[in-house]
């Protein structure tokens, strides 16, 4: 069974990540949402991950704030794709996380996406099209949904017009 697995550094990530998994259902991608710190439950984090890629898990997307190292941390225990997604709090309003997620060093990549709710969205988006390379079902959701988005962008400006 392939799957992507959703992990949070604490449980009030998830307003933010539900988008996510809502993301991934409406296009039928099986996922799994789990709670577990970097640094509170490290131990946990490792069993989660080498269980999660002996189930199928096929890509993993990490949501931390602050020091954001949940996503780090994933990327040392797996050679899968991992995504992550900084989450707002702090002083800094997130970009401490944005940091901290996208400065990885050289041979331990993540792919890092935007701040809170767009970077959820995004991060299933990306998953889906990591995904999408060895499945055609799923591509073609993809660019489907891909011509409905451009459908009502023309259909939101009829009416306005643009003067040059």
């Amino acid at each position: 069974m392939k799957f992507v697995s959703i992990l949070m550094g604490s449980k009030s990530d998830y307003s933010v990540m539900e988008e996510c998994a809502k993301t991934l259902e409406k296009f039928g991608v099986l996922h799994e949402v789990v709670v577990s710190s970097a640094h509170r439950s490290p131990e946990r984090t490792h069993q989660y991950v080498k269980n999660a890629e002996a189930k199928g898990a096929k890509v993993f997307i990490a949501a931390a704030g602050m020091a954001a190292h949940l996503a780090g941390v994933v990327a040392s225990l797996t050679t899968k794709p991992v995504i992550g997604v900084p989450m707002k709090g702090g002083v800094m309003e997130g970009m401490d996380a944005l940091l901290s997620t996208a400065q990885m060093p050289g041979g331990m990549p993540v792919g890092t996406v935007a701040i809170g709710s767009a970077g959820a969205v995004n991060s299933a988006y990306l998953a889906m099209q990591i995904l999408a390379i060895e499945d055609e079902e799923l591509a073609a959701k993809l660019k489907e949904d891909r011509i409905l988005k451009a459908k009502k962008v023309e259909t939101d400006s009829m009416g306005i017009e643009i003067i040059l």
